[in-house]
């Protein structure tokens, strides 16, 4: 079966953002036999994008070339010892209905990762996280192809150069890869992270004093929609900027000079993370609005698509939002999604 072909295709329905743009060629891969196929397509009518669950991207533009639109399914038990359990499920699943589907099996690690959207297959490339947790901690290696030659290779986690909502494959610009299937060691004990003081609230609200891995993951659910915007409802990408890492020194005269200011672990003891959100919102945008381009009232880090802002509308008001924390507190906020 060959892959499947679409030109002049509207990538509206494709991307979280809801923002219009059209794919000169689509390319749709649903089996992985059909790979030699698809990337030959993709060198006969370059440049390539390679398309996950489009959950953390925005079109500023039409994108040129071909739009590979990664489709492909499967999950599986490889492997279990002493208790731990390596477990695969191909770049095209759902990256929610996977974890879903680890905790049905009564497995644990990724239930803080519980209701992020996008594929499996984007999940290492943005080092995806939430609630005290990223998904290299589970990480055991993944399957992809070189754009350029075909070539496949492994990846294991020192090979990711995993970093703060970054990866190798995020920071190279020469050779382009495509992921195929990921891994993930994953534990039958429990392994829960409770350090995120916004789950403790919340799990003791629900009135849960011995939480297991389902009960992490339901609270979790709960936070995400009480804060975050479902893209069905009003487009968006989630946190549209990261939290600044600077050393521990800087940070602290920042807080001195700015009351309030929050600051976090930093991965390391002489740097500190700071809320891009805290800062969003004392710059005044919580909720500001630019036509149909603007800032969620309820929180900061999220730009959203009140219905028909284009692209270049959303990446606009991200530059005047950067600009002005650039002012106020002279840091530089770095988007999170990929731009196009």
């Amino acid at each position: 079966m060959a892959p499947i072909v679409r030109r002049s295709v509207s990538l509206k329905a494709l991307n979280s953002f809801g923002v219009e743009a059209r794919a000169e060629r689509l390319v749709e891969l649903r089996d992985a036999a059909d790979l030699p196929a698809s990337l030959a397509l993709l060198r006969e009518h370059p440049p390539a994008l390679v398309l996950g669950g489009g959950s953390n991207l925005l079109f500023s533009r039409d994108p040129p070339g071909t739009v590979l639109r990664v489709m492909l399914a499967g999950r599986r038990l490889l492997d279990e010892r002493a208790g731990e359990v390596l477990v695969e499920a191909a770049a095209g699943e759902n990256w929610h209905a996977f974890v879903g589907w680890t905790l049905e099996l009564g497995l644990n690690g990724l239930e803080n990762l519980s209701l992020i959207p996008g594929s499996v297959g984007a999940a290492p490339v943005q080092n995806v996280g939430a609630y005290g947790v990223e998904v290299c901690e589970c990480f055991d290696s993944l399957d992809a192809v070189s754009l350029s030659d075909g070539a496949v290779r492994r990846f294991d986690a020192a090979d990711c150069g995993f970093g703060y909502r970054d990866s190798v494959f995020k920071r190279e610009t020469g050779a382009q890869w495509l992921i195929t299937a990921v891994r993930f060691r994953l534990s039958r004990a429990p392994r829960l992270r409770l350090d995120y003081g916004e789950l403790r609230d919340e799990l003791r609200a629900r009135g849960v004093t011995s939480p297991g891995a389902r009960e992490v993951a339901d609270a979790v659910c709960a936070i995400r929609r009480r804060k975050l915007p479902d893209p069905a409802e009003i487009g968006n990408a989630g946190s549209f900027f990261k939290n600044p890492v600077v050393d521990r020194a800087r940070a602290e005269r920042l807080a001195e000079a700015h009351p309030g200011l929050p600051l976090y672990p930093g991965g390391s003891p002489a740097t500190a993370k700071l809320s891009a959100a805290w800062m969003i919102d004392r710059c005044g945008w919580k909720g500001h609005r630019d036509g149909d381009a603007g800032v969620h009232d309820r929180h900061a880090l999220v730009l959203v698509n009140h219905g028909h802002a284009s692209g270049a509308q959303i990446l606009a008001l991200a530059t005047r939002i950067r600009e002005s924390v650039r002012q106020r507190f002279g840091i530089e906020l770095e988007p999170e999604p990929s731009v196009v």
